[in-house]
C-alpha cells in the first residue's frame, strides 16, 4: 500500500539502502498502521553533478 520513493545522489553502497529500507519500513507500518509486507521503497539515485541545492537558486 505504501510507497515510498527515495531521491538522493548516487554513492550510497547497497548496505545502506537495505538499513535505510528496514528503518523507513518499519516506521511507515507503525505509524501508517500496515503491514510491513505492504511497504514499498524504491531508490531514484541521481549524479552529483545534475544535484544543485536550491540556495543555489537564490543568489
Amino acid at each position: 500500500m505504501p510507497f515510498i520513493n527515495v531521491k538522493l545522489a548516487k554513492g550510497r553502497t547497497a548496505e545502506q539502502k537495505q538499513q535505510f529500507t528496514e528503518a523507513i519500513t518499519k516506521a511507515a507500518a507503525q505509524i501508517l498502521n500496515v503491514k510491513e509486507e505492504w511497504v514499498t521503497v524504491v531508490f531514484d539515485e541521481y549524479e552529483r553533478d545534475n544535484w544543485l541545492p536550491a540556495e543555489h537558486f537564490t543568489r
